[in-house]
Parts: structure tokens; sequence; C-alpha cells
């Protein structure tokens, strides 16, 4: 939604001007880090500058390490975010996927360069062009992930951003 857009670009910006920040620590809410785009929004007009793609690149050339606590899933642009991330943590039972294609769609927010980066092109592509998604072990065996936690994944996201 806009109101999450402008809360990330909000936080983001405080962060990083903040000398006592030392990293940021991503993470959805009632365990879900994020089910992407609510499609209605796709048909209405763009909002006043608030864009995925823009906050997306925000969080990668943040100074600060930024860490993703991917639980529950990470869908589409929530996916996107977490690529965004320098680290990403993901409880065990998480899934992540890029499923824009089923609906007949490309992923908006650079997740088509980010994601082969990191994992590399085949596996990329298989993700890009089928939608599916991927449970956490899988994620880690690729890189998506950097590790995998069965317990508080916030609580493991931070203790890597304290270590990093």
């Amino acid at each position: 939604s806009l109101a999450v857009l402008q809360a990330l670009e909000d936080g983001l910006k405080k962060a990083d001007a903040d000398p006592s920040v030392k990293a940021v620590m991503i993470c959805g809410e009632n365990g879900k880090f994020s089910a992407g785009a609510d499609i209605r929004g796709f048909s209405s007009p763009k909002a006043h500058g608030v864009a995925l793609g823009p906050i997306v690149s925000l969080i990668e050339s943040s100074e600060k390490p930024v860490v993703a606590a991917i639980e529950g899933v990470a869908l589409g642009g929530g996916l996107e975010v977490a690529l965004g991330c320098h680290y990403r943590i993901a409880h065990v039972k998480a899934r992540m996927g890029l499923p824009e294609v089923t609906i007949g769609l490309l992923p908006g927010a650079e997740g088509t360069q980010r994601l082969p980066r990191l994992i590399g092109v085949p596996a990329a592509l298989d993700m890009i062009t089928t939608g599916k998604h991927i449970p956490a072990t899988e994620a880690l065996k690729l890189g998506l992930v950097d590790e995998i936690v069965e317990e508080n994944t916030i609580e493991a996201a931070v203790h890597l951003a304290n270590k990093v």
C-alpha cells in the first residue's frame, strides 16, 4: 500500500541520517513479510512519486546494513524488497516467489535484475517465468537467503544486524 511504501521510505531516510543507528531490520507484521502489491492499485493513477522500485533502490544503496526478517511469505514486491536488503533471514516455513507472471505481469521493482545476480540466471529464470513459490530451505540452497531459523526470525535478524 502507499502507506507501507511511504513508511519504508521515511524510516530508511531517518535511519540513514541518524548516526546512532548502526543497522536496519525490515520485517512484516502478523507472521508475514509481504505478499506484495495490491493489484487493485495497478489501475489507479500513480501516487505522488511513491513507487516500489526507487524504495528498493534506496534500501540497496543504504550505507548501513539492512536485514530482511522473512516470515510467512515474501511474494512479488515483498520479495523485491527483500532482494534490496543486504542480508536475508527466513523462517523455515517461509515461502518466496515472484508470482506476477501468473496474472500476465513481470516483476516491476527490478526483481528481474536482482534475483539473477543473487541466485544465478537458470534458477532466477525458473522463478520469474513460472511464478513458483519456493520454500526457505530451497532459498537457502540457492543463496536467496543467508540463513533460515526455526524460532524467532526477528531476533535472528537483529542478531545478524548487530554482528555485521
